[in-house]
């Protein structure tokens, strides 16, 4: 008896699966550049990607101005393919080039025929994808549509992406902007106090303000540390606690595991300063503040309490929605709340916004969970 054997040529994947592998990882590849705009230098990365998944003899992406690239066979047709891509730029259909498109004296030349089609983002054509092959081909003309609805998608993705990046760098300055100017007047008021009577004193509390504002302010990335943050939060409680000396009481109650947690910057600050100032506005005696953050295994959760006077329920749903709650003073109830609940959302997800547990005259409790670690989180 005859036995045949299977030949495998390629360890366990078929030709067919080896095919469709190469095609995701170029795609993958092309992808990756695409995310980060339509640009001669993203243009040129991807699309040689792109032609290993189309194949045919070149291909060429350009925008509404010039030829960004031009990969393969038959660069001395680079200068056509602007005219090429006029119609489809215009009208956002795709077009089929024949010979008459491509005049050539070149005997050996193979590209003789080619698709364009758009590049669209938020319905508007950017750009256009065409593929050049050396005789017409319905299969080129349905894969180039494929190719370019997917590469549309990128192109939007990544357009929602820098939106989001805007987004974020928006909030941020106007959470700086929020940092209470009562604050800063307020500390340089209680640093001054002490110049005459304790000069270093003085000094040392000078030092901290500079700490604090220029973290408060700095213009780095999205993300921190909460061992950072924690750092700059005691800078605040030091400059707050030399205005209101025994009066504010502060517990720290952090897990030394959770301390390298990638979190959006200043994600906690704003939380302890409302705390500080609800904690001892129209209260009589001590008022204690209390900063946890505790380790639960993938995720780390970090709350600020208050014993101070609370708030109506109401309030807070408005300042989380958004919605301006003004004091008498004209300043905003919640200092950052809605930003920082806004910004927790966007990274992590509805699941991961602040819990708000407050009543008048039963203090505030504020709590939020983040993961340890999470895709495109890293500190700035």
């Amino acid at each position: 008896m005859w036995l045949r054997r299977r030949r495998i040529a390629h360890g366990f994947l078929s030709e067919a699966d080896q095919l469709t592998h190469e095609a995701l990882r170029s795609g993958f590849q092309a992808g990756r550049h695409l995310r980060s705009g339509l640009t001669a230098d993203t243009a040129e990365k991807a699309a040689r990607h792109l032609r290993l998944v189309l194949g045919g003899s070149a291909l060429a992406v350009c925008d509404g101005q010039e030829v960004l690239t031009w990969t393969g066979h038959g660069e001395h047709h680079r200068d056509q393919a602007l005219g090429h891509a006029r119609q489809t730029l215009e009208s956002g259909d795709t077009a089929v080039l024949g010979r008459r498109d491509l005049p050539c004296a070149r005997p050996d030349c193979d590209v003789r025929a080619g698709v364009v089609a758009p590049l669209v983002v938020e319905d508007r054509v950017i750009g256009t994808l065409t593929a050049y092959s050396d005789r017409p081909s319905p299969g080129l003309a349905r894969a180039l549509e494929q190719v370019a609805s997917w590469v549309s998608d990128q192109l939007e993705l990544g357009e929602l992406d820098r939106e989001r990046t805007r987004a974020v760098e928006a909030e941020l300055r106007s959470l700086r902007a929020q940092i209470s100017p009562h604050f800063i007047y307020n500390s340089l008021a209680a640093i001054a106090s002490f110049v005459r009577t304790d000069p270093e004193r003085a000094r040392e509390l000078l030092l901290e303000f500079a700490d604090f504002t220029r973290y408060a302010l700095r213009r780095g990335g999205a993300f921190t540390t909460l061992a950072d943050e924690l750092r700059n939060i005691e800078r605040y409680l030091v400059l707050e606690q030399a205005r209101f000396g025994d009066r504010l009481q502060v517990n720290l109650l952090v897990a030394p595991e959770v301390l390298t947690v990638v979190l959006p910057y200043l994600a906690v600050q704003p939380l302890v300063e409302n705390a500080v100032r609800h904690g001892l506005a129209d209260k009589v005696g001590t008022g204690t503040v209390t900063i946890t953050a505790t380790d639960l295994g993938d995720q780390a959760e970090i709350s600020v309490e208050d014993d101070g006077a609370g708030s109506d329920p109401e309030d807070v749903r408005r300042a989380l929605d958004g919605e301006d709650a003004v004091d008498g003073a004209g300043t905003n109830e919640s200092v950052g709340l809605g930003n920082v609940d806004a910004r927790l959302r966007r990274v992590y997800g509805d699941d991961h916004g602040l819990v708000v547990e407050t009543a008048p005259g039963l203090g505030t409790k504020v709590t939020f969970r983040v993961p340890k670690y999470a895709p495109g989180v890293h500190p700035g």
